[in-house]
């Protein structure tokens, strides 16, 4: 062995050990805090001690370090913190609440002018990375954090908790990426009744979480940004209604949110389960006596599978949905009530063949829309439906422009139109193929006035109540 090799092996070999028991340049560990890291000694009072000695950047080296009370970082009083670890470390969190709380003092907005200059000096962009907590205790969680600047969670897994990342009073510019949020009893990221505006969920994990995977309730929150994430199954059996991704600014204002290039899927046997659920506007006076800045809403390039509803958006404004592709809405795959200025672009609103039969089978799918208004629905690919009473329902709409839709096999009617005004459909096609549906019937409009129906192809009867549209340039076809 020449000695240069040996002088690098050595290297590694101290550095590793450096890593492990002790400190390294800029990085105090816990067991020079009396840590030790057998997941049997109670080792709150070091990890509170490391923290408290106001060096900064904490360190946690392998092992499981056993926690009975919340490490509280007291962002004004210690200066910058973070928490790090190499991906070996674990904090049993065996008692109530967070294992890691962060405070705070930033009372402004996101914008440099606001910001305190304490919070420059002292508190900006606290940090944890690289660790495990696991919750064993029935309220022990994950995070929390409130009047932070700048706060970034990374590489973290939680599990066993009620909540992994919980968000509270007032925080800024928040960063969650590249973690794992898996199996709490609770919520995964919860904005509880928070004053937040920049959040970014990237690249993450959330899944089994039995209240919610991404839940909002509240507060005063703009610019949410999820993006590249899989997010499935969190919703329990025996749990309220929720959804992987749940809005509800009840008490609150909400709006500015983007949900783009995610995996959201199950659970299709919760109660009242959702991939997307967006609730609002929190305040309920009409928008002509009040500023409204709720609504702002993007949903694009997800895959969206095996719920009762797939996206449930309940009284916004200003949507866009595009780019999605859905399929197993047991319920329906896109339900919007009570919307307006909505755009539905190209979308896919499939049947799988690879899921079509056993439960699969029974899913019903369709695309609905009740008393909505302002709206552009094109490129649509629907597929399927059954058991609706259409493929495309609209129900008390006014202003609503359909275009470029190709509507397959539908059970029922192709669509399905009840008290509509001043709607326009044109350029479609309304198929059946084979025998899925023997007696199909292209569209059905029971009651509207001023609608436009032209330039369609349909197959099946067309059944429009006399004065409720008019009819041009349509190809009508027999099967």
């Amino acid at each position: 062995m020449s000695i240069k090799v040996f002088r690098m092996g050595l290297k590694v070999l101290i550095t590793a050990f450096v890593f492990l028991v002790g400190s390294v340049e800029g990085y105090q560990s816990v067991k020079e805090f009396g840590a030790v890291g057998n997941g049997k000694a109670d080792d709150t009072r070091s990890l509170q001690r490391a923290v408290d000695s106001g060096g900064g950047d904490v360190f946690i080296p392998k092992g499981v370090y056993k926690v009975t009370k919340t490490v509280v970082i007291d962002l004004d009083r210690l200066g910058f913190t973070s928490i790090t670890g190499t991906g070996d470390a674990t904090i049993l969190m065996a008692g109530a609440g967070p294992a890691f709380r962060f405070i705070g003092t930033h009372e402004g907005t996101a914008a440099p002018k606001t910001v305190k200059e304490n919070v420059w000096q002292k508190q900006r962009k606290p940090s944890v990375r690289g660790i495990e907590i696991v919750g064993a205790h029935p309220k022990a969680c994950g995070i929390e954090a409130t009047g932070t600047m700048k706060l970034t969670v990374s590489r973290v897994l939680i599990r066993k908790a009620l909540h992994g990342i919980h968000l509270l009073k007032r925080n800024r510019n928040v960063i969650v990426s590249d973690c794992h949020i898996y199996e709490n009893r609770g919520i995964g990221i919860y904005l509880d009744d928070v004053n937040l505006h920049q959040i970014n969920v990237g690249n993450s994990h959330i899944s089994y979480n039995e209240q919610g995977g991404i839940v909002v309730r509240g507060g005063n929150v703009r610019n949410l940004q999820v993006g590249n994430c899989d997010i499935e199954g969190n919703m329990g059996k025996d749990t309220p209604p929720t959804a992987n991704v749940f809005i509800d600014p009840s008490g609150g204002t909400i709006g500015e949110i983007a949900i783009t290039g995610c995996t959201i899927q199950h659970s299709h046997d919760a109660p009242d389960s959702a991939n997307i659920r967006i609730l609002g506007p929190g305040d309920v006076r009409p928008y002509a006596e009040r500023e409204t800045r709720d609504g702002n809403i993007t949903i694009t390039g997800n895959v969206l599978s095996d719920v009762q509803i797939n996206v449930h958006i309940v009284k916004g404004r200003g949507i866009t949905i595009v780019g999605n592709t859905f399929w197993k809405g047991y319920e329906a795959n896109l339900v919007i009530e009570g919307c307006s200025q909505v755009v539905v672009g190209p979308n896919v609103f499939d049947r799988n063949p690879r899921y079509h039969y056993g439960d699969g089978a029974t899913a019903k799918l369709g695309v609905i829309f009740k008393d909505c208004s302002d709206g552009i629905l094109s490129g649509l690919q629907i597929n399927e439906v059954k058991q609706h009473r259409g493929g495309l329902v609209l129900e008390d709409c006014q202003r609503m422009n359909i275009s470029g839709c190709n509507l397959l096999n539908c059970a029922g009617s192709g669509f399905y139109l009840e008290r509509i005004e001043d709607c326009i459909i044109t350029g479609c096609a309304v198929q059946s193929l084979g025998e899925k549906v023997k007696d199909p019937v292209a569209v059905t409009l029971t009651e509207g006035k001023g609608n436009l129906i032209s330039n369609n192809l349909f197959t099946g009867r067309v059944n429009v109540k006399d004065g409720s549209a008019t009819l041009q340039n349509n190809s009508v076809r027999a099967k």
